[in-house]
């Protein structure tokens, strides 16, 4: 069989288009995916470095916070409960006559810290005794803080407050 040239041209170029679809799917492409896949691993592990970089920097501060509050609780006298604290300020705020119910909660948290909560009914109290017994439990230096205060008029005497305090504390 008998070709003319121009059919033979056409053939040859059919052939080179080929084999260079052929080269670019076998050689290059796969090339280019594994470039592209070295690319995104790269990125995604310049992400995770920087998280990791973030996630130490957040330890090393609550690695200091641990080691302040350790120092303050190591300042705290030992016989020191958070109950008998609260009642003392009671007492010398002029409250411990108004006090209805102390709850002492049970010690939660995971590691060398716990917390100890007792919560608190007031009730018949005026403002000022309020922010007078508030001013004597919130302790930075005992490690006393007031983790939720409920405050409402008196039902029956609307000078009057009743309160509902959650006081929280550290041991160890």
């Amino acid at each position: 069989m008998q070709l003319a040239k121009r059919e033979k041209y056409l053939i040859f170029l059919a052939v080179i288009v080929i084999v260079l679809a052929l080269v670019i799917q076998l050689a290059i492409m796969p090339f280019v995916e594994k470039k592209e896949q070295y690319n995104n691993k790269a990125t995604a592990n310049q992400k995770n470095l920087q998280e990791m970089v973030r996630l130490r920097q957040e330890y090393l501060v609550l690695q200091q916070g641990s080691e302040v509050l350790a120092q303050r609780l190591s300042g705290r006298p030992k016989s020191f409960t958070l109950f008998s604290f609260l009642e003392k300020a009671a007492g010398d705020a002029g409250v411990k006559e108004n006090i209805k119910s102390m709850k002492p909660s049970a010690s939660t948290g995971k590691g060398p810290f716990k917390e100890s909560l007792v919560e608190m009914k007031l009730e018949r109290i005026t403002l000022g005794q309020m922010v007078g017994y508030l001013k004597l439990i919130e302790s930075p230096d005992m490690l006393v803080s007031i983790k939720r205060i409920s405050i409402q008029s008196n039902k029956k005497e609307t000078q009057y407050l009743d309160a509902i305090l959650q006081v929280l504390t550290f041991t160890e």
